[in-house]
């Protein structure tokens, strides 16, 4: 078992812990790693244009949405109609990176 002061000794301080543990839990659903990683392949997308390229209905795409960008994961801004997502907490990236490289997944 790994205690607390290992963890730290590989570079990892406990505020930064929080912080992975704060990303982790905000992006845990199928739905919004999809989310995350379309955002990381286009700039900025519509709620309609993720519908599209998920295809998953409007209300639930938009509560997933909104959940992110309340934690700060995600911003938007309003262009005429359309209302443009895009990622504002970029450290999501590199935690999906890391478990990308993991051999255990």
């Amino acid at each position: 078992m790994t205690t607390m002061e290992e963890v730290n000794l590989q570079g990892l301080s406990a505020e930064k812990i929080e912080k992975v543990a704060f990303i982790l839990k905000a992006i845990a659903h199928p739905m919004r790693l999809g989310i995350v990683k379309l955002l990381a392949e286009h700039e900025e997308l519509s709620v309609s244009a993720i519908c599209e390229m998920m295809g998953s209905e409007q209300s639930l795409t938009s509560h997933h949405l909104s959940n992110m960008k309340l934690k700060g994961i995600l911003e938007c801004k309003r262009e005429g109609k359309n209302i443009l997502y895009s990622l504002k907490m970029k450290e999501v990236l590199g935690v999906l990176k890391c478990m990308s490289g993991c051999d255990a997944l």
